[in-house]
């Protein structure tokens, strides 16, 4: 009898975001297989005994291909084992979940699909931003920042009718990413937002008009993982996080559990 294959959406940074399903596919794991923005911490709610293979690439250089990975997946399902395919966010958000299940689907693999908080919706949220909002945001689209050239498979155009855009993994793009949202039709001074490891103890935030947003991040010095919001729900941040400078998904220190 095969084994069989959990897709898992570990969330968007912090441990504690993983869903409670998820949480009880990584812990019957046999095989842990992971990305790079999969929190350590949460590699260490899996078994002991659980064997650990890392798959995840840090600026283009991957530790494994994705054909590797699927033939990895379909290769220890087919030795019994019960696998969790643990990936930051959700595995169907720029994760190339539909990739492994469409492997797994055509070796006649069992698996099971458990979405996770992607950072799309989530990184706004811990800097204190909703995507949509009443009488400011009825919309928002999600787009990759791996390629921002005129021919991306994006409809630029169109992005400018959005109340809101978010743009996941943008930092090496972002001067491209600003000229063409320019472009379709954003303002320059349109609020837009750049938060670095959204919901983690360390999150940054750096916010600036769209037209000053490259330089403003490259002052600061901001890393991946970076996701980049554009869009008036910007402005709501100051009456939502005030002074708090940590991810609004983390409870303060000073309040204590009855």
């Amino acid at each position: 009898m095969p084994g069989i294959v959990y897709l898992v959406g570990a969330g968007p940074g912090d441990p504690e975001l993983i869903t409670v399903k998820g949480l009880r596919c990584l812990q019957a794991a046999d095989v842990v297989v992971y990305d790079r923005l999969v929190a350590p911490g949460l590699l260490e709610w899996a078994r002991s005994d659980a064997e650990r293979i890392y798959v995840g690439k840090s600026r283009g250089v991957k530790a494994m291909p994705q054909e590797a990975i699927n033939r990895l997946l379909v290769e220890r399902a087919r030795q019994g084992k019960v696998v969790c395919r643990l990936k930051g966010g959700d595995p169907f958000v720029y994760g190339r979940g539909g990739e492994e299940a469409m492997a797994l689907q055509a070796a006649g693999i069992p698996f099971v699909v458990v979405p996770g908080v992607t950072a799309a919706v989530a990184a706004p949220a811990a800097a204190g931003i909703p995507v949509t909002h009443r009488k400011v945001s009825a919309s928002v689209a999600v787009v990759s920042g791996h390629d921002t050239s005129p021919t991306a498979d994006v409809p630029w155009a169109v992005l400018a009718r959005m109340g809101t855009v978010v743009c996941l993994m943008p930092l090496s793009q972002l001067e491209g990413l600003a000229e063409r949202l320019l472009e379709a039709g954003f303002g320059p001074d349109t609020p837009a937002v750049a938060i670095e490891r959204a919901t983690l103890p360390e999150q940054r935030v750096v916010e600036a008009p769209l037209g000053e947003l490259a330089a403003a991040v490259r002052r600061a010095g901001l890393e991946p993982p970076t996701t980049v919001v554009v869009g008036e729900v910007v402005r709501l941040r100051r009456w939502i996080a005030g002074e708090r400078t940590g991810p609004l998904t983390e409870r303060p220190a000073s309040y204590q559990v009855p």
